[in-house]
């Protein structure tokens, strides 16, 4: 199971951090990949960050690179989605999700529910 955290409503250019963490086993091994679905009609879920697994190369869609940076902590058992520079184009529903393969190219076998990012202005 994984489980998704840390959203809310932040300001525009104010940050925030997804969290995505697993029980039952281990992410270890896992490519982990942060999807969003923004809520306008004809939009389709979007894969923005990805992080492989051993290698742990990090894949980001051009709509958050720059601004985005995924990470891995091992203690935790957790990947972080770290969001900079938020603005309105990224509010959305964000969920994780992870899978084997090398980002972005993941065959996706878990998914967390989503959490709500709201950017105001």
């Amino acid at each position: 199971q994984l489980v998704v955290s840390g959203g809310g409503l932040v300001q525009s250019g104010g940050s925030l951090r997804l969290s995505c963490t697993a029980s039952g086993f281990s992410l270890d091994y896992y490519a982990v990949g942060w999807f969003r679905l923004r809520q306008a009609p004809g939009k389709e879920r979007e894969l923005v960050s990805c992080i492989s697994g051993p290698d742990r190369d990090p894949y980001y869609a051009d709509s958050v690179r720059g601004r985005f940076t995924v990470s891995r902590d091992d203690a935790n058992k957790a990947v972080y989605l770290q969001m900079n520079n938020l603005g309105s184009e990224d509010t959305a529903i964000y969920t994780c999700a992870a899978g084997g393969g090398s980002c972005p190219s993941i065959l996706w076998d878990y998914w967390a529910q989503g959490t709500q990012v709201t950017v105001s202005s």
